[in-house]
């Protein structure tokens, strides 16, 4: 294994019977990378590592399907594993710092080490260097990209289609790309099929997953749909499947 990503979650805005919201593990050999704390995906990261294998978290944004797991994990963490001085790396936007003081009542040190990011950050957690680019979202979104060893996962976030997936660089082997639409919906600031597939497909992406469908959606209508612009292999995230670079 030289990089991959398991699906914790994949589903958009809230979860259907079963799912869970966003939520991504990139790994290196040496890494454990949280991406996206969507509920549900806490306890579906502990099926992949040891909550003491835990190296670093990364929010992309601070709409609550993408990060309400946080303050469970702080307290799973400080009390429940015996890491209360960790210092675990928490990157995050500033508005999802503010919300989870708020939640929380109190800052996530020192179990966590927290950072906020904007698109112009570089960031290394353990071996893996994380970069970011600023997504067509109504909040600060951040899409990521994650490299090690030459290789490269990137993850959209949300996004709407007036932001280009080719702004986080090129030689990407994996793209989480948002495909949350059905109809390009005017106001709405999401992807549909076609546009993740001609997303990855400008970028110059080797294999495209797409992720945060609704809850109900057609996979394999929404895969279709992708394939009409992207000539690479496609999938669908799946909770607990693993994409390897």
């Amino acid at each position: 294994m030289t990089l991959s990503v398991t699906i914790l979650g994949c589903s958009g805005t809230y979860a259907g019977p079963g799912g869970a919201c966003s939520g991504y593990l990139v790994q290196s050999p040496s890494t454990n990378l949280w991406i996206d704390c969507g509920a549900g995906t806490f306890a579906n990261l502990q099926r992949h590592i040891d909550l003491a294998d835990l190296h670093g978290i990364v929010c992309s944004h601070s709409h609550p399907d993408h990060w309400l797991e946080l303050p469970v994990a702080v307290n799973a963490l400080r009390y429940g594993v015996g890491r209360p001085n960790a210092g675990i790396p928490l990157v995050w936007t500033a508005a999802t710092a503010e919300l989870f003081g708020a939640v929380s009542g109190r800052p996530p040190e020192p179990t966590f080490a927290s950072r906020v990011v904007d698109e112009t950050a570089r960031v290394t957690i353990g071996d893996i260097d994380v970069s970011f680019s600023r997504t067509d979202h109504p909040v600060e979104t951040l899409a990521v990209r994650a490299d090690h060893d030459g290789h490269a996962i990137a993850y959209t976030a949300d996004t709407g289609n007036d932001w280009s997936l080719s702004s986080l660089g090129s030689g990407i082997d994996i793209a989480l790309v948002e495909a949350t639409l059905d109809d390009p919906t005017p106001g709405i600031q999401h992807l549909t099929g076609s546009q993740a597939g001609s997303q990855a497909q400008q970028a110059g992406v080797a294999t495209l997953v797409l992720t945060h469908l609704a809850p109900g959606s057609d996979p394999e209508a929404r895969s279709a749909e992708a394939a009409t612009a992207f000539d690479g292999p496609i999938a669908v995230a799946e909770i607990d499947r693993t994409y390897t670079t």
